[in-house]
């Protein structure tokens, strides 16, 4: 009984402790955001494991919008592409290695946004048909080299469909109709717009802080 007793104690303890940590789970740490306080950022052309050519230049022309309404000056896709270009640089990956300390000088903006795409793109099975996008990020302080802040975000076509309702036919169907839309209208490029807004765009729990031209510039930012 007295060991039966302990057990019992034990495991109260110990949920307990687990539902206190889940409770005062510390949020992303932005020490170094503070200090830097970027004002104006450089958005490079974003890496891409997928195997659509089309996703670095869809999920690109979708970064900045957010960043832009967070508050920051964001220089201009166009500008960043032919600069980059008028000086031999054709490829995201090769962009993405360029010292901090160069790209400060080229560009003069105080921190650089690198972007890798995971996903990007339609899948088919038999009763589903998905378009999904995956993205993660990181701010580089180009003054000191130093990382500002990283995240990711997901989005996808299956957050809206509703469950069929036509039976195993419908369902054929619909996945198969799913699927060709998506293929013919590049569906892909409206979800890369949603990935990138909720990685980049804000105020959000461990997203990127509001920057110098928006209001809420310097609140704290959301716990949930």
């Amino acid at each position: 009984m007295t060991t039966l007793r302990s057990m019992g104690l034990w495991a109260c303890v110990a949920a307990a402790a687990l539902l206190g940590g889940c409770a005062t789970s510390p949020g992303y740490d932005y020490t170094a955001f503070n200090r830097a306080r970027p004002a104006s950022l450089l958005v490079l052309p974003p890496l891409n494991e997928s195997p659509e050519i089309s996703a670095t230049a869809s999920v690109w022309s979708h970064a900045t919008r957010p960043l832009a309404e967070a508050g920051y000056y964001v220089l201009p896709v166009t500008l960043v592409d032919e600069t980059l270009r008028q000086n031999g640089v054709d490829t995201a990956h090769d962009a993405q290695e360029i010292s901090a300390r160069k790209l400060r000088e080229v560009f003069g903006a105080d921190a650089a946004v690198y972007i890798k795409v995971r996903k990007y793109g339609a899948s088919y099975t038999v009763l589903s048909s998905e378009t999904r996008v995956e993205v993660e990020a990181r701010i580089v302080d180009l003054r000191s080299g130093e990382l500002l802040w990283n995240g990711s975000a997901v989005a996808s076509s299956s957050e809206e469909q509703q469950q069929s309702q036509g039976g195993l036919i419908g369902a054929l169907v619909g996945a198969l109709v799913r699927h060709v839309m998506s293929n013919a209208t590049d569906e892909s490029y409206r979800w890369a717009g949603v990935a990138d807004d909720r990685m980049l765009g804000g105020p959000r729990r461990n997203g990127v802080p509001p920057g110098p031209r928006s209001p809420l510039h310097g609140q704290p930012m959301p716990v949930q």
